[in-house]
C-alpha cells in the first residue's frame, strides 16, 4: 500500500479515486491470495506493492479490462518470477557464513608444551594442511592463506586482487569446507 501512497502524490484525483476503489474492493482478497503462496509476510508485501505499482502504470497507459483477473495474473506472475530468481546473498549474510565457516586451528597447535608427541602432531598437521591446500583451486587457496595465515582483511585482499568481497568470502568458505573435510580426523588427535 505504501507504493500506492507514494505514487498517488503525482496522480490526478480521478485516478486516485479509481485506484482507491480497486484497492478497497480487491485488496483484501488479493492479499490473502499472495500470502498463501509466499513464505513470509514481508515477501507478500513486496509482491503486493509491485502489483499495485504495475496497476497504476497500466491504468496510466490505457484502460485495463477485467481488472480483477488482470491483478491476479500479475500477482501470480510476480510470485513465479520471485521463486525462479536466484537469491543473491547479501554481504552481511556471506560474512555470517564466513564466520560460521571459519577455520579453527586445533588448540594443541597453540599450546606451549614441546614434547616429542606434540611436536610430531604439529608437524603432521602442517603437512596435511599444506597437502589439503594444494588440492584447492589457486584462487581459494590464496584467499584462505591471505586471510587465515597472513591476517589480511577481505577489504585488503579485494584491493590486491580487484575482486569484490562477496567473491572472496565465497572462495574462503569453499576452502574452509574442503579443509574441514580433509583435516577433520586430526581434531581428535589434538584434543587435550
Amino acid at each position: 500500500m505504501e507504493a500506492v501512497g507514494q505514487i498517488s502524490k503525482v496522480m490526478s484525483d480521478e485516478r486516485k479515486n479509481q485506484v482507491t476503489r480497486i484497492v478497497g474492493e480487491l485488496g483484501g482478497k488479493l492479499g490473502r491470495f499472495v500470502r498463501a503462496r509466499v513464505r513470509s509476510d514481508s515477501e507478500a508485501e513486496d509482491v503486493l506493492q509491485d502489483v499495485w505499482h504495475r496497476l497504476i502504470t497500466a491504468l496510466d497507459a490505457g484502460a485495463v479490462e477485467q481488472i480483477g483477473a488482470w491483478l491476479y495474473t500479475v500477482a501470480r506472475n510476480r510470485i513465479i518470477d520471485r521463486a525462479r530468481k536466484p537469491k543473491m546473498a547479501s554481504l552481511d549474510a556471506l560474512a555470517e557464513d564466513a564466520a560460521d565457516a571459519a577455520f579453527e586451528f586445533p588448540a594443541g597447535l597453540l599450546r606451549d608444551d614441546q614434547t616429542p608427541a606434540t611436536e610430531y602432531r604439529r608437524m603432521l598437521f602442517w603437512e596435511r594442511l599444506h597437502a589439503a591446500l594444494a588440492e584447492l583451486p589457486p584462487e581459494q587457496r590464496q584467499v584462505f592463506v591471505w586471510h587465515e595465515l597472513e591476517g589480511l582483511s577481505f577489504q585488503e585482499i579485494g584491493a590486491l586482487t580487484g575482486e569484490n568481497q562477496n567473491t572472496l568470502l565465497s572462495r574462503k568458505r569453499y576452502a574452509v569446507l574442503h579443509l574441514r573435510r580433509q583435516l577433520g580426523n586430526l581434531r581428535d588427535e589434538f584434543l587435550p
